[in-house]
């Protein structure tokens, strides 16, 4: 498996342009899709794919469930790529692998980034299946040192010490809001927390993040809206619950959990990030 810390413009620029070669159209959205919820892609119109192993640099998910596509299509009209999953920390990958697939993005000039992910809720008052708005994040495995823009700083896309004040889009956001009521879905609104697994949380462990201010719990995103927001690329971030967090210890969480979780997420997912496409400024 190719693992390095860093990665340099040279390899970003022959991934990008490798896909450039592969599809047609200049995307301006993004999407990366989560454990389960690959099935979104498939409502994409006029599908071009191309397997994450035939993408020089890219990083191939080992993960069930998540299909390790990329695809370009049309949502509500508007050309967008679609990462029908994606490659984790725990897998092996550097921080830079995990993240290359944003600088391509950015390096194609791709301007806004909606990222999606399966977590465990941790605020009691989440429901398996419930959507979260993510409106802030903590993150807890960046704090612990592993954070993606350690290293050289690419300055090209962006400065040494990026401003993380404003890092979930708020327009976009009011956009989110505005799409669920309207397709009739609940979306909670939360702060989402990234550890680097695979292993869940021990009861301990989730009740120390709930209380420093955690809604829900996953393996990813943070990585990735790091970067985009270090390159100034607009991002929306929706989280799936997969589960209820095992405050007590009373239950078992499973990989198997959240793959079922996402297949009652996906139509709600659909509508919504539907409902934020069709909206005009995107």
């Amino acid at each position: 498996m190719f693992n390095t810390e860093t990665i340099t413009l040279s390899q970003i620029d022959e991934t990008t342009a490798f896909i450039r070669g592969r599809i047609s159209g200049s995307p301006k959205i993004a999407i990366v899709l989560g454990s389960g919820l690959g099935g979104l892609a498939d409502a994409v119109e006029d599908a071009e794919s191309i397997p994450y192993n035939e993408i020089p640099h890219w990083p191939t998910s080992t993960v069930l469930g998540h299909q390790g596509r990329l695809v370009n299509g049309k949502l509500e009209g508007r050309p967008a790529l679609i990462m029908q999953g994606r490659a984790h920390y725990y897998e092996g990958y550097s921080m830079a692998q995990v993240t290359l697939p944003v600088r391509v993005f950015q390096r194609m000039g791709i301007e806004t980034l909606i990222v999606t992910n399966a977590a465990g809720a941790v605020n009691p008052q989440f429901e398996a299946g419930d959507l979260m708005l993510i409106t802030d994040h903590l993150n807890l495995i960046g704090m612990a040192g592993a954070n993606p823009l350690r290293g050289p700083n690419l300055d090209t896309f962006g400065p040494r010490f990026p401003d993380m004040s404003r890092v979930y889009d708020r327009e976009l956001q009011q956009l989110a809001r505005q799409a669920a009521a309207e397709a009739g879905v609940l979306l909670r609104e939360g702060v989402y927390i990234c550890l680097a697994g695979p292993s869940f949380e021990t009861p301990a462990d989730l009740r120390f993040l709930r209380a420093i201010g955690a809604d829900a719990v996953g393996m990813s995103t943070v990585p990735e809206v790091t970067i985009a927001r270090h390159g100034g690329t607009r991002v929306l971030g929706i989280s799936g619950m997969s589960n209820k967090a095992n405050l007590d210890g009373n239950t078992i969480t499973t990989h198997d959990e959240v793959l079922a979780a996402g297949r009652l997420l996906v139509p709600k997912m659909i509508r919504v990030i539907r409902g934020v496409l069709r909206q005009a400024g995107i």
